[in-house]
């Protein structure tokens, strides 16, 4: 049996200022063209059936125009008559019970497809196939039971498939995230294992992979490897990676040496590697082993103007030894769990403590990136 997959989509998700013509968020743009691309990639595969692994929402309350993005992505796999297993994910599903779930719209809207997403283990059975369904639970010990009661149920007479969404521990750890189970991986146990969560696509072992996401969240993602969907062949064994084409790419040019030098020869250095890239991509560029004296004397204006063709770009000062190290600066990962943290043991009667998670993250994502820009002047 040929089976598509489709990894975290996080459709909502917005980055940056820039906005389209109608107003729109241009990152949040680029997650629902790379999510409508990546279904029409399963398509072409011509699957018996597709999965979504969680966070196919970057939040469990999205708006309109990310319901209509999956409304429509449905559809068109309801007029391909193609079957879809989905699971729901830490970022889609609600911790509040009695809030509702967006997957439960779905649920409704699209019988014949099945949508795991009430903290539960499920089965669903298909010609030839079982499908284990392992969404997002409250904690690491009910993931684990379910997981466990997964393994107890494997068909005999049936190719079983494990679809889950957490974070295992074999894996290299990029970014940290919210409402994370993080799990040993030898706890998946199945003929197939199909992981969300995980942004990069990665064999952990033999018939274990994490299909990756659809589009790219950060630098932390290892810019070699293409966002796309997931091909796995249940005859045969093999899983390969389909890449998309034409998204938007996030640059991480070669670092530029401060060291000893005034702020007009870095600055020269810099227009040059940021004015030669592509229209419309990221970048983020470190200067190593700059003075801070030097780093507030650079004209971020004129700098502005040489990368005006991007989207997004940022200087990552790494400060000589001798003053200030990019080290004293805090990392968004240490302060975002402390934040986390700090909200769950807070008393929040008819507020929804994963928005307020939210909104902070979004802050302090915003914040250290600024940080970076003016660390010179603390």
């Amino acid at each position: 049996m040929r089976i598509a997959a489709i990894g975290d989509a996080h459709l909502g998700r917005s980055a940056y200022t820039a906005t389209t013509s109608e107003g729109v968020n241009m990152r949040e743009h680029d997650f629902e063209a790379s999510f409508a691309a990546a279904i029409e990639a399963c398509l072409a595969q011509e699957p018996e059936l597709v999965v979504w692994l969680g966070d196919v929402f970057d939040h469990p309350r999205p708006s309109y125009r990310s319901f209509r993005v999956v409304m429509r992505a449905l559809s068109r796999l309801r007029e391909h008559g193609v079957g879809l297993v989905a699971i729901s994910g830490n970022h889609d599903t609600p911790r509040l019970p009695g809030t509702g779930n967006p997957y439960a719209v779905l649920d409704d809207a699209f019988p014949e497809f099945h949508f795991a997403y009430r903290m539960s283990y499920e089965t669903v059975d298909v010609p030839a196939l079982r499908v284990h369904c392992v969404p997002q639970m409250r904690t690491a010990e009910d993931t684990v039971e379910a997981l466990h009661r997964a393994d107890h149920e494997r068909s005999v007479d049936r190719v079983n498939l494990l679809i889950t969404h957490p974070l295992v521990q074999s894996v290299e750890r990029r970014y940290a995230d919210i409402n994370e189970i993080e799990i040993n991986d030898a706890e998946l146990r199945s003929d197939h294992v199909l992981l969300g969560h995980y942004h990069v696509f990665t064999k952990v072992r033999p018939q274990v992979h994490y299909a990756g996401s659809t589009d790219t969240f950060g630098f932390g993602d290892v810019a070699h490897i293409p966002k796309g969907i997931v091909v796995l062949n249940t005859d045969t064994g093999d899983c390969k990676l389909v890449g998309l084409s034409g998204q938007r790419v996030l640059h991480t040019p070669d670092q530029i040496s401060g060291w000893g030098r005034g702020p007009a020869e870095i600055q020269v250095d810099i227009t040059e590697v940021l004015s030669h890239l592509p229209a419309g991509d990221i970048a983020r560029l470190t200067l190593d082993g700059i003075a801070p004296e030097v780093y507030r004397l650079l004209d971020l204006g004129a700098i502005g103007e040489a990368a005006a063709q991007l989207l997004h770009w940022r200087l990552q000062p790494a400060f000589d030894t001798t003053s200030h190290t990019v080290e004293d600066l805090p990392e968004l990962g240490s302060l975002g769990q402390r934040w986390q943290a700090y909200v769950a043991e807070q008393q929040l009667d008819n507020l929804d403590p994963e928005r307020i998670v939210r909104t902070g993250q979004n802050y302090l994502e915003h914040a250290i990136e600024a940080a970076f820009d003016t660390a010179s002047a603390d």
